[in-house]
């Protein structure tokens, strides 16, 4: 049974002398904007206390923008901890195996999903944040990883579980638990309120001190917090602290967009969720250890891009937009709305990135395509990808409609034809994908089940009883290694060529995540961008045919600088520089470097 966790206490000494002075203005000024009506210094002791434990101490000046905190070296994989199982080992210390046998010198970072006890939504409704699932392992465990790999964790900051030891307390009516959940009434005008499912808001619950409605932005067994509560935030940096403790070093604010509730309000972007974010980047600017925060905000592109702030919020960004449009490239054969939001994108400022991924744990987000697509796009894509054995999520709009929400599907299946069916071109237009990820600006992450190219779970779904399990699927570790090792098999070919391709792109300077990127104009059957390192030294002109057809272009349209020996770094072939075509087979793609 879980324990009763009280929050450490914190010293209300004066302390402020041990805190640089930069930093406590810092503090100060962002806790002014959360909680006008209270004493920002004394809030800005307890804050510096509570993640500066005993054994810790600041930074005397923060890391700036301009700090280098990745290479083209940087590559996550994604991944829960019980992705692989055998009924014997720990899941975790197969994971483990996993990646120091197959992915080490290939990936340098992993996001294990949430690894904590939970009740529902295979972890993201937290019972304790201080605890390792037992079923998967245990801190050692984590440590362990995290000790060969750069550990990307979970804050899951937003929601808590109903079935929590806080919750039992909250309905209890003990502090300070009484003060941590975001309460309303039916009686709210809440029809301005942006919501990523269709259940009702509100979830109805009896307490010690009456009848309360609790706010469920994602279910009912994830009662969200109440963040204008100082107390709650104080807890959530305890936390982040102990998870820092333990090896964590890149920090995945989940559904933080959210964390800030007004009733009248659309309760999604709101000031003081950016200065909480904020205040988080304060905190680990001026951590002795190299904490990256990146903000999970599945939301349309130009919302998304808020989270960089003025290079005072998130360090990364996850790049939503990109596997709907990556998605759509493919099913169609063209790379017209793709190529117009690539020239559309502002580079990631000094000090921020974008983390590029094409599928993950959750569906492919329709809401990042808004804008960009239009609704029967959309629509067309959607029923490509159910006549591949995907299905779709809906969430509830203010007017009491429905909207698709998201693309459930394993994401190899999902590219098994085009939007004329079925065809022979199932892994290469995968690995096209893959490619074209790979080579943007910015950190890639690969979901462990595009790296092994699972197909659909439905049996998972049935089991389940969500649209979710279909790409979640649970690997038998043994099964697992015997097709990796049949060179026959899907997983086996799909596997070593995204090792290969990966190899490749870690060690072109071009492909550093902040290097130049400039988009090029090839026609609607080519996705083409030219690439240059930070030094000028090397260019990559990585170009991706996403159609079903062979295409030749003229080498003289790359303006290919004489003089220099070019050469597709996939393929190993020379590229002259001097005029002739260059061709691509169906879903072909060329990295042309003046580097080899």
């Amino acid at each position: 049974m879980q324990q009763k966790i009280d929050p450490p206490k914190v010293s209300t000494s004066d302390d402020s002398d041990q805190i640089p002075r930069r930093l406590r203005e810092s503090l100060e000024l962002h806790l002014a904007n959360i909680y006008p009506d209270l004493d920002e210094s004394d809030l800005a002791r307890k804050i510096a206390a509570a993640f500066w434990t005993e054994g810790h101490v600041p930074r005397r000046r923060g890391r700036t923008p301009m700090h280098p905190i990745w290479t083209e070296r940087d590559t996550y994989v994604i991944a829960y901890g019980n992705s692989l199982i055998d009924g014997e080992h720990k899941p975790l210390d197969l994971l483990k195996d996993f990646l120091s046998a197959h992915l080490k010198g290939t990936v340098s970072g992993v996001h294990i999903l949430p690894y904590f006890p939970y009740t529902s939504d295979d972890g993201f409704a937290v019972t304790d944040y201080r605890a390792v699932n037992s079923v998967l392992g245990d801190w050692h465990d984590v440590e362990r990883i995290a000790s060969d790999f750069r550990l990307m964790s979970d804050l899951v900051l937003n929601h808590g579980s109903s079935q929590s030891t806080w919750f039992a307390e909250y309905l209890q009516g003990h502090s300070p638990y009484d003060r941590f959940y975001f309460e309303a009434s039916p009686s709210d005008d809440l029809t301005n309120v942006v919501r990523p499912r269709a259940h009702p808001l509100l979830r109805e619950v009896e307490t010690a001190n009456g009848t309360r409605h609790v706010w469920a932005t994602f279910s009912h067994d994830q009662i969200d917090f109440d963040f204008s509560n100082p107390e709650v935030l104080l807890e959530f940096i305890r936390i982040l602290r102990f998870h820092i403790d333990r090896g964590v070093r890149t920090v995945r604010l989940d559904a933080v967009a959210f964390v800030w509730k007004e009733v009248g309000t659309n309760c999604i972007h709101l000031p003081q969720t950016h200065e909480i974010v904020r205040l988080f980047r304060v905190l680990a600017d001026y951590a002795e250890e190299p904490v990256v925060l990146i903000t999970e905000t599945n939301v349309p592109n130009v919302e998304n891009l808020s989270y960089f702030g003025n290079r005072n919020e998130a360090h990364a960004i996850y790049n939503f937009s990109l596997p709907p449009l990556i998605l759509h490239a493919l099913l169609n054969g063209t790379s017209k709305h793709l190529n117009s939001w690539q020239m559309a994108m502002p580079p990631a400022q000094l000090g921020c990135a974008y983390l590029n991924f094409t599928a993950s744990h959750d569906g492919i987000g329709l809401r990042p395509a808004e804008s960009l697509l239009e609704d029967t796009e959309i629509a067309d894509m959607i029923e490509t990808v159910q006549g591949f054995g995907g299905l779709v999520s809906m969430r509830r709009l203010p007017d009491g409609g429905f909207r698709p929400y998201e693309l459930n599907v394993a994401l190899f299946d999902a590219m098994k034809g085009t939007v004329n069916g079925v065809d022979d071109w199932n892994v290469e237009r995968f690995l096209c994908s893959q490619a074209i990820a790979m080579s943007l600006e910015g950190i890639p992450a690969f979901y462990i089940h595009s790296l092994l190219a699972t197909p659909n779970d439905l049996e998972g779904v049935e089991k389940a009883g969500y649209n979710r399990a279909i790409n979640r699927h649970r690997w038998h570790y043994p099964e697992l290694q015997e097709k990796l090792a049949d060179p026959s098999t899907i997983q086996a070919r799909v596997f070593s060529e995204m090792k290969r391709l990966i190899g490749i792109r870690i060690r072109q300077p071009a492909f550093h995540p902040n290097a130049t990127q400039f988009t090029l104009q090839l026609g609607e059957k080519l996705f083409g961008f030219w690439r240059q390192s930070d030094d000028r030294t090397q260019s990559i002109f990585a170009i991706h045919n996403v159609c079903d057809e062979a295409i030749s272009i003229s080498a003289m349209s790359l303006n290919l600088i004489g003089g220099m020996n070019w050469k597709d770094l996939l393929s190993d072939e020379v590229i002259s520089a001097r005029g002739g075509d260059i061709a691509f087979a169906p879903y072909q793609c060329r990295w042309i470097s003046n580097k080899a």
